[in-house]
């Protein structure tokens, strides 16, 4: 018998891999709003932006999306670790 026979220990491991999901997407969603943010000053100022202004958010951008990827291999993999503990470990009663 193992801890996933209760359902409560596998939905708590479940919610938290979401959690962190959620937080993945949210960190690059971020990221693209950023990124794009250096196009919209480009397009409102009547000064085009230096190369240096545009580099920045570009990769503050690229920078959060790889992070917001990482984030969520990461999750996942901790995710599958967990679960596999669980179904080794014996339920103590």
């Amino acid at each position: 018998m193992s801890y996933l026979d209760d359902p409560r220990v596998l939905f708590a491991a479940e919610r938290t891999l979401l959690a962190w999901q959620r937080t993945a997407i949210a960190l690059m969603g971020f990221g693209f709003v950023v990124e794009r943010f250096g196009l919209f000053l480009r397009m409102m100022s009547s000064q085009p932006l230096s190369a240096s202004q545009r580099g920045f958010t570009l990769w503050l951008g690229v920078v959060l999306l790889l992070l917001g990827a990482g984030v969520s291999v990461t999750s996942a993999l901790q995710f599958r670790t967990v679960i596999r503990g669980l179904m080794s470990h014996p339920c103590i009663r």
